[in-house]
């Protein structure tokens, strides 16, 4: 009859620790679908609401100075969890060329809510290529000029006073406002992705 031999204790403890891990692990993944099936969190919006071009001409045919107000609308569409913004930066863009960037404080958005904030970018003498300038001056001599707004964010979701995350944001807004000085919105486009 052959001899049974003994289970190393090493072997046991790697088991032991290897059960519990794969236990914390599933308690784990059950905890978060029950906070989302609780909660139902929804990504933050954001949008433009209006834009103002106060001024926008070209010095030496090819520096652009430029003038906007934005009202930049972040909207909390959750009716369980607090947002909160924080790191945020927009910057508006003419083509492909970077004109103006500005920093916006930190707040909160509570529950089904939403925030506006009121953004100035100006630029100066920002030099832009042949075919934007000329591309400008047609824009400007049709009363309808093409910007982008673009807008990186952190966003906290506040499930309660113990949970929640953290994640970025991208805003990207697609803009047609008309000639300065006395240049509105006409229509914008805005996707936010994650």
């Amino acid at each position: 009859m052959p001899s049974l031999k003994k289970t190393n204790p090493l072997t046991w403890s790697a088991a032991i620790c290897c059960a519990i891990f794969a236990l914390i692990i599933i308690l784990g993944g059950l905890i978060i679908l029950v906070v989302y099936l609780i909660y139902r969190p929804q990504s933050p919006g954001f949008d433009i609401s209006s834009v103002t071009l106060n001024a926008a001409y070209l010095d030496m045919g090819y520096l652009l100075n430029a003038d906007v107000t934005v009202l930049a609308n972040f909207t909390n569409p959750n009716k369980k969890v607090g947002v909160d913004f924080s790191s945020m930066i927009i910057d508006l863009y003419y083509g492909h060329t970077l004109i103006a960037s500005q920093y916006i404080e930190p707040f909160s958005a509570p529950k089904a809510r939403y925030q506006l904030r009121d953004v100035h970018l100006v630029s100066s003498q920002v030099r832009l290529s042949l075919t934007e300038s000329e591309r400008l001056q047609k824009q400007i001599e049709n009363n309808s000029l093409r910007f982008q707004i673009k807008g990186i964010f952190k966003a906290r979701s506040n499930f309660g006073n113990l949970l929640g995350y953290s994640y970025w944001l991208h805003g990207n807004c697609d803009i047609i406002v008309t000639s300065p000085p006395t240049g509105v919105l006409r229509r914008s486009k805005c996707t936010i992705k994650h």
